[in-house]
């Protein structure tokens, strides 16, 4: 029989913000950003384990007492200042002891617990010309190379429908084999499988009107409107 591939999350969190003061523990629904998180994800049954990855005392204190695993990581992995992100990513990749890894920032916290699982579902389903998982999501827009003008006459208008499938990477989840992502020092690969999630989910809080937005809405939507 087969061996299942052992699945974690690791919530990549660290002490400070610089946009944001102490952006990954605002009070968010019943309790904080990073909490928020850990409760969504461990609703997931797919998820065997869930890390959280900081140089944060108060943070590791949290993930205790909501019964997960933490990993102290080094204050050069997390000044932003001595590694590069693909320094982190890399060493957070090699020292979790895991096959699947689902990098899940608590900064974007409307993705809903169905589309993580469905992505999990679809990263073990994955065709061998994707190497990788990501949340994307579809953008519609009318979008010009100022390098290259347009002729902006009604004859050359297409409704938005028929607009091009672009998509905008977002910071909802990225899932991989862990040993690809310590190789590639990075969430993704070359190839990944784009996972559409809605523009709710995509919401990334960077400052205070992203978080802003983003309490309004879970407001909104906890009242299943």
């Amino acid at each position: 029989m087969k061996k299942k591939s052992k699945i974690t999350a690791v919530i990549p969190v660290r002490k400070g913000s610089r946009r944001l003061e102490n952006k990954n523990i605002l009070k968010f629904a019943d309790s904080n950003l990073l909490v928020h998180k850990i409760r969504q994800l461990k609703e997931i049954e797919e998820i065997d384990e869930i890390v959280v990855s900081t140089d944060c005392e108060h943070m590791i204190e949290m993930a205790v007492q909501e019964g997960v695993s933490f990993q102290r990581r080094p204050d050069v992995y997390c000044d932003e200042k001595s590694k590069t992100f693909n320094e982190v990513v890399e060493y957070i990749a090699n020292t979790i002891d895991t096959d699947i890894l689902m990098w899940t920032p608590c900064v974007c916290p409307l993705v809903n617990i169905d589309s993580y699982k469905r992505a999990i579902n679809t990263f073990l389903s994955l065709d061998e010309k994707f190497d990788s998982v990501v949340s994307a999501l579809l953008l519609k827009e009318y979008i010009f190379d100022a390098e290259k003008p347009v002729n902006f006459s009604i004859e050359h208008h297409v409704p938005s429908q028929k607009l091009p499938n672009w998509h905008i990477i977002t910071n909802g989840f990225f899932i991989a084999k862990a040993k690809d992502m310590a190789d590639w020092k990075f969430v993704y690969g070359k190839h990944p499988k784009l996972f559409e999630i809605s523009k709710f989910e995509a919401i990334d809080i960077d400052d205070k009107f992203d978080f802003m937005l983003a309490s309004q809405i879970y407001n909104y939507l906890s009242k299943g409107v």
